[in-house]
């Protein structure tokens, strides 16, 4: 409950907020660090969200900075345990220099709390609203020694590298050659980054030729603006209902998909079964690895419908795959499978839609007896130049504008021998 007194209240709310991070820290298998623990205690956070309630400023949750003007929120101050994530994997010490790319204040200021009075922060954005506002508030907390600059990221920021740490809390697409020219030796960019559609915060130090991830964590950011946005390609499929969405790659025959979804769906269901509960986060990746056709579902039910078959008491999710014909799709989806049980499932369209239906659901039952569990993928990131030979073996690799992302299984070539669908 709020009271009068707002400078006790936001303090009573910040130590519960500490708490409560570091609670899921642990329940997500690490500690919080006793540096980012005092951070998170020190830095008003309600002081970076003007207008906001103090209750809402200290919630498990974002808190919008500014949507676009078609509606689309373009930035916000993340979570704090998502923040709390990324501080982790920086492992950033006292005295370092630290570039954060995507503004908004708060973030820096605990930046600016862990590298202590010998370090140097640095918050660089590329809207000038977002950046002065950021201003503003780092003036307001008492944090006037964090720099602020208006850029793009794709460019970093030349003025104050070399960065020990160049900490990316944008959504980002690829990784551009300036972060690995302004990053000093021994540094680390954490970034989360998309790889067909799916983001993992990545922690990525420099091995030779090419950055290797030391840690990963699932992450969820608003997309990056500028000159290296990527907002992939969606194809409508039903008006503005329906439609595919592909992060990297594309349609190779749009039109083999017109009226897809005027026929009848087909049906495929795996047999694994999840709590209704539970979170999967490494199949959708695993189904990207071993899918050629992967991609996003996107639908919208604004109007309550589901838009795509469903079975009753089910729900689909925006997990799919396009037949190698082209011609077809199928989608990940749950049916009741008991009390709080769900089966996994796929529904297809198209002449082929139960092959690629069936398909996903080969490669659920490879996720179910592999990887359900753990253990997790490798990722690198390699110069797009980087010949065929000199990547992982069995890696699957990811062409992107200047590099390549390889994602490597263990034991991949052991585990996913899998029959290919018949038709």
């Amino acid at each position: 409950m709020i009271t009068d007194n707002g400078v006790q209240d936001a303090a009573a709310l910040r130590d519960a907020m500490t708490a409560d991070v570091a609670a899921l820290c642990t329940e997500w298998g690490f500690s919080l660090p006793v540096p980012v623990e005092a951070a998170f205690r020190t830095v008003p956070r309600h002081l970076f969200a003007p207008g906001v309630a103090l209750d809402k400023a200290y919630a498990q949750d974002i808190v919008e900075v500014k949507r676009s003007e078609h509606g689309v929120l373009i930035s916000t101050m993340s979570a704090p345990a998502t923040q709390a994530v990324q501080l982790v994997q920086a492992d950033i010490r006292p005295g370092m220099r630290v570039l954060e790319i995507g503004s908004g204040g708060y973030f820096a200021s605990l930046l600016a709390e862990v590298v202590g009075p010998t370090g140097q922060v640095t918050t660089m954005d590329i809207d000038a609203d977002v950046i002065s506002q950021a201003r503003a508030c780092l003036d307001t907390a008492g944090y006037e020694r964090v720099r602020v600059a208006i850029g793009d990221a794709e460019y970093g920021l030349k003025d104050n590298a070399p960065y020990d740490r160049i900490v990316v809390t944008v959504g980002a697409p690829d990784i551009p050659p300036a972060w690995r020219e302004q990053l000093a030796p021994g540094g680390r960019i954490v970034v989360p980054l998309r790889m067909k559609g799916i983001s993992r915060s990545l922690a990525l130090e420099p091995t030779n030729d090419h950055l290797v991830a030391v840690s990963q964590a699932v992450s969820g950011f608003v997309w990056m603006q500028g000159a290296g946005a990527n907002d992939g390609h969606l194809w409508l499929l039903k008006g503005t209902k329906v439609g595919l969405r592909f992060d990297d790659g594309n349609l190779h025959r749009p039109s083999a998909l017109d009226g897809v979804l005027a026929g009848e769906p087909a049906a495929a269901w795996s047999g694994v079964t999840v709590q209704r509960s539970e979170p999967f986060p490494d199949l959708a990746l695993w189904m990207a690895t071993a899918l050629p056709g992967f991609c996003h579902l996107a639908v919208d039910t604004s109007d309550g419908g589901p838009g795509v078959a469903v079975e009753p008491g089910g729900r689909q999710f925006p997990f799919a795959a396009l037949d190698d014909d082209g011609d077809s799709f199928a989608y990940l989806s749950v049916r009741p499978a008991g009390e709080g049980i769900v089966e996994m499932g796929a529904h297809g369209y198209g002449p082929h839609g139960s092959r690629i239906a069936t398909a996903i659901m080969e490669q659920v039952r490879v996720w179910d007896r592999d990887y359900r569990n753990g253990p997790s993928p490798d990722f690198a990131v390699w110069p797009i130049d980087t010949p065929a030979e000199a990547l992982p073996e069995r890696a699957m690799v990811i062409d992107k504008r200047h590099t390549k992302i390889t994602i490597s299984w263990p034991d991949v070539a052991a585990r996913s021998q899998v029959a290919p669908p018949t038709q």
